[in-house]
Order: structure tokens, then C-alpha cells, then sequence
């Protein structure tokens, strides 16, 4: 799940150097616009519906796949 993740975010961000430390601050394309289309990325891929909350809390790669996990057990 961790790398798909990961691949989403490549994808999307169009950022080529993103590991699971990678955060908001250090992605230079992570802008709003684009935190939007990750969201609806990830839902899409991972069958889920985020909470407003949990939106606000992705600002990091591992904070991501925690909420994701979460979501899917």
C-alpha cells in the first residue's frame, strides 16, 4: 500500500523524489490545487471517502499511508 501511495503521489505532483519522509514543506509542487487531486486520487484508488479532518492532516507521505490504513481496517 505504502508504494502505491508513493506512485500516486509521483504521479499526481509530477515529483519524481518522494519516499515516505517526503513532507508538504519539502515537495515544492505539493500545492493546494494539487493536495486536491491527490485526495480524489487516493479515494479513487483505495475505495475510501476522507473526512474533511483527515484532508487537513495530509501533510506528510507517512501521515498519508496512517490515515489510509486506518480507513481500510
Amino acid at each position: 500500500m505504502k508504494q502505491r501511495i508513493i506512485e500516486i503521489m509521483k504521479d499526481v505532483l509530477e515529483e519524481q523524489n518522494i519516499d515516505i519522509n517526503s513532507t508538504q514543506d519539502s515537495l515544492e509542487n505539493w500545492n493546494s490545487l494539487r493536495h486536491l487531486n491527490l485526495v480524489s486520487e487516493l479515494e479513487d484508488e483505495f475505495d475510501i471517502e476522507l473526512e474533511p479532518d483527515e484532508i487537513a492532516e495530509m501533510k506528510s507521505v507517512q501521515k498519508i499511508v496512517d490515515i489510509i490504513k486506518q480507513k481500510n481496517n
